[in-house]
């Protein structure tokens, strides 16, 4: 009978574990990996949460940018830490869209990650050299028809979100274009200043200040609404594209295995931070809108998402790398 009273007294206290660990969690620092470069969409949304976070837990929020391969070596990093919640990534939309460009990840985006919590939604603005060659969205798609696959258009990397809109982009409009990876979306953003591009679908946050400055024209936003931050630039479904919409996403994840009740106190803490006034006030300047779901919603979100660009992919006649 000891023996089972033993035996019971020891799984009650494992079933307690997880729920003690969270009550406790987090008691040392905690790490956010960004597969992708300083100032990129996902970057400066990151960073504006990390510092919430590190604010509401008293610890230590290290924001680490490991870019390379599409996003894989940073988001490997994540999947190899411990399954305690203190090793995070922050990716954009292009975790979604990973798995249709690659033929094989290092990682399952599905299971060996659980989906944490959805930091906000923003346009993409697709922006061209200011003074170039496309004063209008009429004279780029004119341009492109004209050449089919010869006019140029950048990205933030094969497979990325900013790639795949541009190739949603050409689906809708009916034109073949000719791609350009860049390393991320400052060096993209750099050669479509100087009009090395003819454009390059911009997550909106990254390019308000070129745009305020007189840098780039924007041609449209890939929303159909206008965005709240530029609203005189027209959608592109406005101006023809149908029912043209696709926005950027940015995300929290965790190493698969991390307990439950950690994953649901980090999403409420996120929660909390992207509906704080000041951080939603820090979003609306850059065109960010919270988007706030619990994990279970994201993580049906994030596969629908998946579905959506295999999709793109598929029609783009892209072959996985």
């Amino acid at each position: 009978m000891n023996g089972m009273l033993r035996l019971a007294a020891a799984l009650a206290l494992a079933a307690a574990a997880p729920i003690v660990a969270a009550q406790d969690y987090p008691m040392r620092p905690i790490r956010i990996v960004i597969p992708l470069t300083p100032g990129s969409g996902a970057d400066i949304a990151g960073r504006i949460v990390a510092k919430h976070m590190g604010d509401a837990f008293k610890q230590p929020v290290i924001v680490e940018n490991r870019p390379g391969a599409g996003g894989q070596i940073g988001t490997q990093a994540v999947v190899s830490a411990e399954p305690d919640g203190y090793t995070l990534l922050v990716q954009s939309a292009s975790h979604a869209a990973n798995p249709a460009i690659y033929k094989s990840l290092p990682y399952d985006p599905l299971k060996d990650l659980v989906d944490v919590a959805i930091l906000g939604v923003t346009p993409y603005v697709m922006v061209t050299a200011k003074g170039g060659a496309y004063p209008s969205l009429k004279a780029l798609i004119d341009d492109a028809k004209a050449k089919p696959g010869a006019v140029p258009f950048a990205s933030a990397g094969v497979g990325s979100s900013t790639h795949l809109a541009a190739e949603y982009f050409a689906q809708v409009a009916g034109v073949k274009m000719l791609h350009i990876p860049y390393k991320g979306s400052p060096e993209a953003i750099q050669d479509t200043i100087a009009g090395r591009t003819s454009f390059y679908m911009a997550p909106i946050n990254t390019v308000v200040g070129q745009f305020k400055e007189g840098k780039v024209t924007a041609l449209g936003v890939s929303t159909r609404k206008r965005a709240d931050v530029l609203p005189e630039v027209p959608s592109l479904a406005e101006q023809g594209l149908g029912d043209f919409d696709i926005s950027l996403w940015f995300g929290m994840w965790t190493r698969a295995g991390t307990p439950g009740a950690v994953v649901q106190k980090l999403n409420a803490t996120v929660n909390a931070i992207v509906q704080s006034s000041e951080v939603r006030e820090q979003f609306a300047k850059l065109g960010i809108t919270p988007a706030p779901m619990t994990p279970e919603a994201f993580a049906k979100f994030v596969r629908e998402q998946i579905a959506t660009y295999q999709g793109i992919v598929k029609q783009a006649n892209i072959q996985p790398q």
